[in-house]
């Protein structure tokens, strides 16, 4: 025993001693690799030992030490008294030190949200997680297998603003596939959430057209929201996939989605009768799917769709004609609706009181404000960004040994026809 003893704080003593510099942290970084299973077997390593190490000196130490204590199945009791010290430890690690051993800090902060649910208390998560990401990303464009779980916690506990603050950056580096897929759904939710349908929209159809040979549940649920979300926003449902999305998507999606595509279909013939009750006869499946909020809100976005149409054809109209020809019940119905898209700036209009009638008026927007010509600045610059890192890529996939000698094995095994799915080989699910 005292021979683990004493290895346990020659353990402590090299932390203490190596973690100033970069090559002392290196070698600091192997001897804990080799002492982790030694430290895992010792019964009187407990959270005290801790007390000899400090979290923003020696957070690569202190990380091997708090995967350690942590690890085991998770209790309420148990998460309790862990969630403060983990929390604690991520707000004042080192960021250089967590990244040599980023396996490991992603293994802990998975912990944390383990624990942060055991208690039904997801909101305490959020704020550690978020300092996590900033941590351990080296780059705003390259995704952390901590984004989908940082999501997950903002989603349960419906801060969506939170959320929201990293789904802003363009991510052109990806590891795992998976967390692509749940980022970019879980994302799109938050935005639904925030009702930011166009950048929804993006997301959702990020999930949809990413590569895959065989469809998972993930892009399945994707494209469910992803057809909500487009009759919502554009007021349409297009029945073909997206030109860019694989096979297996192009062949399965449809078959999965049915009462999806039949809403699609039957919102595009604009029959609102028709549409409240295919949705009332098809409840049961979109409630099951956890869709029929969205569903209702599709629902209604028929309605102002309706009335956008009018505004083509019309220059003035009686509340009581619009409530007429978009089937809704009365005259107050209209006008609620009608201040509804002049809020939300679908239509130009104004409504006289006295005698109840409307009156649609042309843009007037001139495109020629300071605030709008910094909104197409941003617009350009972020088109001009994610071209240098589109040619970037393709610069770097062209010389890459490996890709061109999958390339040039498969040129050989098939034929480039419809049915061939170009999926590189870190992509496959």
């Amino acid at each position: 025993m005292i021979g683990v003893m004493n290895s346990v704080e020659a353990v402590i003593t090299s932390i203490q001693g190596l973690s100033a510099s970069s090559e002392d942290l290196s070698a600091l970084h192997d001897l804990l690799r080799g002492a982790q299973d030694s430290l895992r077997a010792e019964p009187d390593v407990n959270f005290s030992t801790l007390d000899q190490l400090d979290a923003s000196k020696h957070s690569l130490g202190y990380l091997y030490f708090l995967e350690v204590l942590t690890c085991g199945p998770v209790s309420k009791e148990k998460a309790s008294y862990e969630i403060p010290i983990i929390s604690r430890f991520i707000n004042s690690c080192d960021a250089g030190q967590i990244r040599l051993a980023s396996d490991k800090f992603v293994s802990l902060c998975k912990r944390l949200k383990d624990h942060v649910l055991e208690l039904r208390d997801p909101l305490r998560g959020v704020g550690p997680l978020l300092t996590a990401v900033q941590k351990l990303q080296v780059s705003t464009k390259r995704l952390t297998a901590l984004h989908p779980d940082l999501l997950q916690l903002c989603l349960q506990a419906k801060s969506y603003k939170s959320g929201f603050s990293i789904l802003s950056d363009d991510i052109v580096e990806v590891d795992q596939p998976r967390d692509l897929f749940l980022y970019c759904y879980y994302g799109g939710m938050i935005c639904i959430g925030l009702k930011r349908f166009q950048k929804a929209l993006e997301l959702l159809y990020n999930v949809v057209t990413a590569p895959m040979h065989q469809v998972n549940a993930i892009a399945l649920e994707a494209y469910k929201k992803y057809i909500l979300v487009s009759l919502i926003h554009n007021g349409q449902f297009t029945n073909s996939l997206p030109k860019c999305a694989s096979t297996a998507a192009q062949r399965n999606f449809k078959t999965f989605s049915g009462p999806y595509i039949e809403l699609g279909n039957c919102y595009n013939d604009g029959k609102i009768g028709e549409l409240e009750a295919l949705v009332v006869a098809k409840s049961t499946e979109f409630e099951n799917d956890k869709n029929l909020g969205l569903v209702k809100q599709a629902v209604s976005s028929l309605y102002k769709r309706n009335i956008l149409r009018l505004t083509q054809k019309y220059l003035t109209l009686s509340l009581q004609d619009i409530a007429n020809m978009v089937q809704l019940g009365n005259a107050k119905e209209a006008e609620m609706h009608v201040l509804q898209m002049i809020q939300d700036g679908q239509i130009h209009a104004l409504i006289n009181q006295k005698d109840g009638m409307v009156r649609f008026l042309e843009d007037p927007e001139q495109y020629k404000s300071s605030a709008m010509i910094e909104v197409m600045d941003s617009v350009i610059q972020r088109t001009i960004g994610l071209s240098k890192n589109l040619l970037a890529m393709d610069e770097s996939l062209s010389c890459d040994p490996l890709y061109l000698g999958k390339v040039g094995r498969e040129r050989q095994r098939y034929d480039f026809g419809d049915d061939f799915d170009t999926v590189p080989q870190k992509f496959s699910m």
